[in-house]
């Protein structure tokens, strides 16, 4: 007993010399860099401390256009280059009042604050000098690694998509889903245009997803394509999704008569809970097997729709709907406004991006309403053109948007559960659409 005890009060005895021995080695070090700091610091009089705070104050980084300041990007120094005179200063101004243009737009017009306040605010972090908040390591930097870089958050929005959708007004009229497939035209007619602007067809295709309105797939795509136009091709989708209620009307308005617009459709018929729960297992199952690339987004769809649809994990599929979703909204918007930075969205190539955008969702808008106006030429159910706006996957913006038109030109006609139909058949179309785009390249 006696050798035990002695044996464990040796060992203890080694484990504390160890251990003090390891604590003095690291404040050796730790003291001889601050040694190395002190000894770097020269004593400063008042009025060159004062020149040495305003050399660190944003005014002086702006004004003095040639202060050697570097840019920040969340992939490091290998993407960094000194800001130019205009990026450093008119550049950072312009930007922010883009940045306070947002705010307006959220607060005082209401257009999708959820995504306009967290892009515009990131928008505006961004544009700070000297400060490299888009930086690798700094936070909107770490946010973009974190989920934008490696496409995780826009699966997760997808997954939060999915379990907020509703299928049953597609089950309930069928032929709604060709309208999701009408809008998707903006997407292949952008394709063709960016090509014809000059942009290679792998940089064309990452811009053209534009077309659908479709955030998380823009992102997607642009991170296997284009990877250094992820940003202005994720600030493009995103602004043209919270600007649904100002782009749409007067396309919809333009291509409709007011007769048509006044149509009134009828009550659609009730939808079984199987056919809810067997239909996202039937689209993914098909995207499995026709389509494997567009997998990831109709997977993630697919199973926040199955849970939800299962009734029996209602905490998973609250948590989705809910906590998930605004949590990665709020990074995701954080993460695309790091790149509204003077220096990458200011530049020519951003702003064709964002034109060829507008161009490629108009189109899609327009597509839908003209399909739908044949449709109802043919159909003995009538249907309302407007419902052909809501094609485009900016879920359930679209489908508000041609609810609010349609009650205005005639009180009481309630048309947001049949736009529901192609609007939700537009967010599997822009996700096939990709897989179609990617699987050019392999």
């Amino acid at each position: 007993m006696k050798i035990k005890q002695f044996i464990l009060a040796l060992l203890l005895s080694f484990f504390a010399l160890t251990t003090m021995a390891q604590a003095e080695v690291a404040d050796s070090e730790n003291s001889e860099v601050q040694t190395e700091v002190k000894h770097d610091y020269k004593s400063k009089t008042l009025s060159e401390l004062a020149i040495s705070f305003w050399e660190t104050t944003g005014i002086k980084a702006i004004f003095d256009t040639d202060d050697g300041e570097m840019s920040s990007d969340p992939a490091g120094e290998a993407k960094e280059h000194k800001l130019g005179a205009f990026e450093s200063s008119l550049g950072r101004i312009i930007m922010i009042l883009i940045v306070f243009t947002l705010f307006y737009l959220a607060i005082a017009k209401g257009f999708e604050p959820l995504l306009l306040i967290p892009i515009a605010f990131g928008g505006l972090l961004a544009n700070i000098p000297l400060a490299h908040m888009a930086g690798p390591e700094g936070m909107l930097g770490v946010i973009y690694n974190m989920g934008i870089a490696n496409e995780f958050f826009p699966l997760l929005i997808f997954m939060g998509v999915g379990a907020m959708t509703d299928f049953g007004p597609l089950l309930a009229n069928p032929k709604t889903a060709l309208l999701g497939g009408a809008a998707q035209f903006g997407i292949f007619g952008s394709l063709v245009g960016a090509v014809a602007l000059g942009f290679d067809i792998q940089d064309a295709s990452a811009i053209s997803i534009i077309g659908g309105a479709d955030g998380p797939t823009s992102i997607f795509i642009a991170n296997r394509l284009a990877p250094d136009m992820l940003g202005a091709i994720a600030v493009a989708a995103y602004s043209y999704m919270a600007l649904v209620p100002v782009i749409q009307p007067p396309i919809m308005r333009a291509l409709t008569t007011k007769e048509e617009r006044q149509i009134k459709m009828g009550v659609q018929r009730r939808v079984h809970k199987l056919e809810k729960l067997i239909f996202p297992i039937v689209v993914l199952m098909l995207s499995i097997m026709i389509l494997p690339e567009s997998t990831p987004l109709i997977g993630a769809f697919a199973f926040g729709n199955f849970a939800k649809e299962s009734g029996v994990v209602d905490r998973l599929s609250d948590t989705m709907q809910n906590s998930l979703i605004n949590t990665v909204t709020i990074f995701l918007g954080l993460g695309v406004g790091s790149k509204l930075a003077a220096d990458k969205f200011l530049v020519l190539e951003s702003l064709g991006i964002m034109i060829i955008g507008l161009l490629a969702f108009s189109a899609g808008t327009a597509m839908g309403v003209l399909m739908a106006k044949l449709m109802n030429k043919f159909s003995k159910e009538p249907i309302n053109p407007l419902i052909g706006a809501a094609g485009v996957s900016a879920v359930p913006m679209s489908a508000r948007v041609v609810s609010k038109v349609g009650a205005e030109e005639k009180p009481g006609n309630v048309l947001l559960m049949h736009a529901m139909g192609p609007n939700v058949a537009g967010v599997i179309g822009s996700a096939v659409a990709a897989g179609v785009l990617l699987s050019i390249f392999k």
